[in-house]
């Protein structure tokens, strides 16, 4: 007894195209489902998988009056793979002047750091500018605590609350 696989997404995709490229012909969403079993797609699945095909502009939706009509012709479809090319190819050749221009940018920069003993000098004398630059600053830290202007500001703040207090009690 074999076990009989069900079709993926894909599949249930070209099926339902294939019913609208055979017969093109305008659908109701119930006689898509009519026509479905018979392609091998079930019933409960149609709905959803010619939703995916709308989604992905293969298949054309309308609402006329209450209903709502699907179709698709195969001239449709190469239009659009047409279109979509033409998408492709634009953005390919944006792409490719794009990157020469960042080839041309980059070599420019580079023109004023090549290697040189007077750049060498210039960045290892940087990094010892900073190096001690941080060791200032640590530095700094550790006196933070004596420092005048931080000292004075404590100070006032004392002078201020003094001043208030004997106000409030007065």
């Amino acid at each position: 007894m074999s076990k009989k696989r069900g079709l993926s997404l894909e599949e249930k995709r070209e099926k339902i195209l294939q019913i609208f490229y055979e017969s093109q012909d305008f659908f109701l969403l119930k006689e898509l489902e009519k026509l479905g079993p018979k392609k091998g797609v079930i019933t409960q699945s149609v709905k959803d998988v010619v939703q995916s095909l709308v989604d992905d502009d293969l298949v054309s939706k309308d609402k006329i009056g209450t209903s709502v009509y699907f179709w698709s012709l195969p001239s449709c479809a190469g239009n659009q793979l047409r279109n979509v090319q033409r998408k492709l190819e634009s953005d390919l050749e944006n792409s490719k002047k794009k990157f020469v221009e960042l080839v041309d940018k980059c070599n420019e920069l580079k023109k004023g750091r090549e290697e040189s003993d007077e750049r060498e000098t210039a960045l290892a004398e940087l990094k010892a500018i900073e190096l001690k630059h941080n060791e200032l600053k640590e530095e700094m830290v550790q006196y933070a605590d004596n420092d005048p202007a931080a000292f004075e500001a404590m100070s006032l703040v004392f002078v201020w609350t003094t001043f208030v207090y004997e106000i409030q009690h007065v």
